[in-house]
């Protein structure tokens, strides 16, 4: 199959490679050039612009940081739409709010192209294991003719509802991991601060309810101080911020979610945006003098 990929960042990258080694042909577009690097030993086509990958491709991904690049990528003077062919399905793997998901939906629907938003959980490990969990909106059939390419890319997949579904459901899911993390990171603070060994803390803790993934995964990387970026923390920032905007327009009260908001605001204020999430425990520590 001839497929596009767009983003080919820390997430993108491994995915567009699942797909060549399951044998399908890419088409490419990176506004850096060495973005493109690692696909100049697969069967993959470098193309000027979005335009020029859509006028060759049957599907095309896009993974991008935020919905102005979406937009842009897709809709604009040089975007998938200006290039599309007929039957084109467009699959947005970004991290964009329900709505923005749901007009650039309705906008590709007018020219005949199908259109599915399906962010993803799993962070770079899971991208590279081809492991993530993803969580789709858009039509049924559309869902059926791309999910054989979701399964090179992830092990639970799926259709929420309609084109914005998927959003939502990425929303619940940072909501969950971002108020996670912040929980985990005052735990071991609390800990140490209290002169208990924190990781003797977090054995006992995993053997009760207290036990979750994150606990199990994030809390091991806190005290192994392994702050090396799977998921930097400006994005989850900008996830958060995408759940409180939302928590606005629905007039919906998220406090949990909103001091974690707070929170992740406050890391890249301090400088560790760049840094993965669970270096909120490095912040805690600054704020608490440890």
């Amino acid at each position: 199959m001839q497929i596009g990929f767009i983003g080919l960042g820390l997430m993108g990258r491994p995915l567009a490679l699942h797909l060549a080694a399951a044998g399908h042909q890419l088409h490419l577009w990176a506004r850096r050039a060495a973005a493109l690097e690692p696909f100049h030993g697969v069967a993959a086509t470098c193309h000027a612009n979005p335009a020029a990958v859509a006028a060759q491709a049957e599907i095309v991904f896009t993974m991008v940081a935020d919905a102005a690049d979406v937009e842009a990528v897709v809709l604009g003077a040089d975007g998938l739409a200006a290039g599309a062919q007929p039957g084109l399905i467009v699959v947005d793997m970004s991290t964009i709010a329900p709505a923005a998901a749901q007009s650039i939906g309705a906008r590709l629907a007018e020219q005949g192209i199908g259109f599915l938003d399906a962010p993803v959980s799993g962070g770079e490990v899971g991208a590279i294991a081809a492991t993530l969990t993803i969580m789709v909106g858009g039509d049924a059939e559309v869902f059926a003719r791309v999910q054989p390419l979701f399964e090179k890319m992830g092990k639970s997949i799926t259709l929420i509802g309609p084109v914005g579904a998927g959003q939502v459901a990425k929303a619940c899911n940072q909501i969950l991991t971002g108020v996670g993390v912040m929980a985990v990171a005052e735990a071991l603070s609390f800990a140490t601060k209290s002169g208990v060994d924190a990781a003797k803390v977090r054995t006992a803790l995993m053997g009760g309810f207290a036990g979750s993934r994150i606990l199990e995964n994030h809390g091991q990387r806190m005290l192994d101080r392994n702050f090396k970026a799977g998921f930097k923390s400006w994005m989850h920032q900008k996830d958060l911020r995408i759940v409180m905007e939302e928590a606005h327009r629905l007039g919906l009260a998220l406090p949990a979610a909103a001091a974690t908001a707070q929170m992740f605001n406050a890391m890249v204020g301090s400088g560790l945006g760049e840094e993965d999430s669970v270096a909120m425990l490095k912040l805690l520590e600054l704020m608490s003098g440890s």
